[in-house]
């Protein structure tokens, strides 16, 4: 099994609709096509859902180097709401720390206009960590 075809059992971004469509190192993207059922009260996607979608990318990034990585603290900003179409996020490590990784995500839109920045802070369990067995590689 590779590592993207573990995250495929990532239920709740599974739900959400959100695929992983690549991973490197420090790197991963992923997409989510805006639909109704991911719109708040007002007919926008909600923030939830964008949020689910870069915590989603920035998992799959801060988990390729072969560590169980878990996020201690991430936010997110919504610079334009959307109601349709599909939406991309692009995560990149941008401090691959050995215990505490931060990664920087990109949601941008089809046409390339950004719709929100999500920062993300991890913890990387030690290389001895038996967790790290459960973890396939890239």
């Amino acid at each position: 099994m590779s590592l993207k075809e573990f995250f495929k059992d990532d239920k709740f971004a599974a739900l959400a609709g959100c695929e992983l469509l690549d991973i490197k190192p420090g790197w991963a993207t992923a997409r989510m096509k805006v639909e109704p059922q991911l719109w708040n009260a007002t007919g926008v996607c909600q923030g939830g859902a964008l949020f689910t979608l870069a915590d989603f990318a920035f998992a799959a990034a801060v988990n390729s180097h072969g560590r169980v990585t878990v996020s201690v603290n991430s936010s997110i900003a919504i610079h334009k709401s959307v109601s349709s179409g599909w939406l991309y996020a692009t995560a990149t490590e941008t401090l691959d720390h050995r215990k505490l990784p931060y990664c920087v995500v990109e949601i941008k839109d089809e046409e390339g206009n950004l719709i929100a920045t999500f920062t993300g802070l991890a913890y990387r369990f030690p290389e001895d960590d038996p967790r790290n067995k459960a973890l396939p590689s890239l």
